[in-house]
């Protein structure tokens, strides 16, 4: 009996670029504009993990004779990751923040180097690319998948706790936007590539 490849236990790692980036083949390292969110990737993660959320709003109709609905129509779709990082850097702190610019002063002859990122988020809210990956495919060994988000936002209210002996962590919650990149509508949303054959020799 071959393996359950299809019951899959294992984190994934997240990265973000400004939207319009292209998107690394499956099993490239990401590289150019991409940013690995956590400092330590997946190590600075919560084990809770990265979670998925496909929503939507479905509006079933029942006519006056009918019991049952007999159609539906999709009044509202979301696409929502969600993950806590524990990693209280500046680098990764300003995402919770609107992506907000990380200012650095260098030390000085008596005097101390600093990092600073302002609070205020203001009226527009940025958006970035996001990318999900696992060495894992749900049909086999040594393969991979990864979730691809070509424009979202920072949706999350991360609250940051600091308490003797737990790690404080940022609650990052990132919600889908359609791309206005995309060449077609089915595209507009992202997608999920997943590895399924080894290259040919």
């Amino acid at each position: 009996m071959p393996a359950p490849f299809e019951i899959i236990a294992a984190p994934f790692t997240a990265w973000w670029a400004p939207v319009g980036t292209a998107f690394p083949a499956l099993g490239a390292v990401p590289a150019g504009d991409w940013t690995l969110i956590g400092t330590s990737g997946d190590e600075s993660y919560d084990p809770e993990g990265v979670s998925i959320e496909h929503g939507q709003d479905v509006n079933a109709v029942r006519p006056l004779g009918s019991t049952a609905p007999i159609k539906a129509f999709r009044r509202e779709e979301d696409l929502v990751v969600t993950f806590t990082i524990w990693d209280v850097t500046l680098e990764q702190y300003r995402l919770g923040l609107n992506s907000n610019e990380v200012t650095t002063v260098a030390a000085g002859a008596g005097t101390i180097g600093t990092k600073s990122v302002q609070f205020y988020k203001g009226a527009q809210v940025a958006t970035m690319a996001l990318m999900l990956r696992s060495g894992v495919s749900p049909y086999g060994d040594a393969m991979s998948m990864q979730y691809e988000l070509p424009n979202c936002f920072q949706s999350g209210n991360p609250q940051p706790a600091f308490r003797k002996g737990e790690p404080a962590g940022l609650e990052f919650e990132f919600t889908g936007l359609k791309d206005p990149n995309a060449a077609t509508e089915a595209e507009s949303f992202g997608r999920l590539v997943i590895q399924h054959q080894q290259a040919l020799p």
